[in-house]
């Protein structure tokens, strides 16, 4: 049975890094999949008045090139501020991410873990357990967090640590899928030894699928 499946990741390359390989997998295994974008990824990195409008552009554009090669064509921007999704009430945060969810109707929803380092990344998890809190009309049955490189494994209570308890059989072109997709993001990309380097998002892969 085909099922509607929604990425709800914070800024564009959060979605290859976190669940690129579970989306592919959903594409071939005939599910609709969906991508909700939060923040624009690079506002951050300069003055606002002096944000570099081609920077937003190329970053969107790596975003639909990345979800392209997963299979998704289904992608929504939300265009909230980079890491300063805390200057916002969490309503106006909400709101709009409620309206999107209503609209898709996904029966599955992978988000942030919600003790990542990153301010956006964490609340966006928040908004999204709100947005799906268990109302009679939630169509959401399943939400799964993942962890995002070089973010996820900076929390800084360990007791609270991201670990992992429910896993997806990737194959080998579903792997290759999102090795291929992160590098349409090759400016957030670091050179190995990096934790952020293609080499060592695979060997991640590795682990987990061991």
């Amino acid at each position: 049975m085909q099922k509607r499946v929604l990425t709800v990741a914070a800024h564009p390359d959060d979605e290859v890094l976190g669940c690129g390989g579970s989306m592919a997998r959903h594409v071939t295994d005939g599910d609709e999949v969906f991508v909700i974008f939060m923040a624009d990824g690079v506002g951050a990195r300069s003055s606002i008045k002096r944000l570099n409008n081609n920077e937003l552009k190329e970053r969107k554009q790596a975003a639909f090139s990345a979800c392209g090669i997963l299979g998704v064509k289904n992608l929504h921007f939300l265009d909230f501020p980079d890491n300063r999704m805390d200057t916002l009430p969490l309503l106006d945060i909400i709101q709009p991410l409620e309206r999107l969810i209503d609209k898709i109707k996904p029966d599955i929803v992978y988000t942030h873990h919600h003790c990542d380092l990153n301010i956006d990344h964490q609340i966006t998890h928040r908004a999204v357990m709100t947005a799906c809190r268990p109302l009679p009309t939630q169509c959401v049955k399943t939400i799964l967090a993942f962890e995002v490189v070089s973010s996820t494994e900076w929390a800084l209570e360990s007791e609270k640590k991201f670990i992992p308890n429910y896993f997806i059989t990737l194959s080998c072109e579903h792997v290759k899928k999102k090795l291929s997709a992160i590098q349409a993001y090759d400016k957030e990309m670091r050179a190995f030894p990096h934790v952020r380097s293609a080499e060592n998002i695979e060997n991640l892969m590795k682990v987990r699928g061991a």
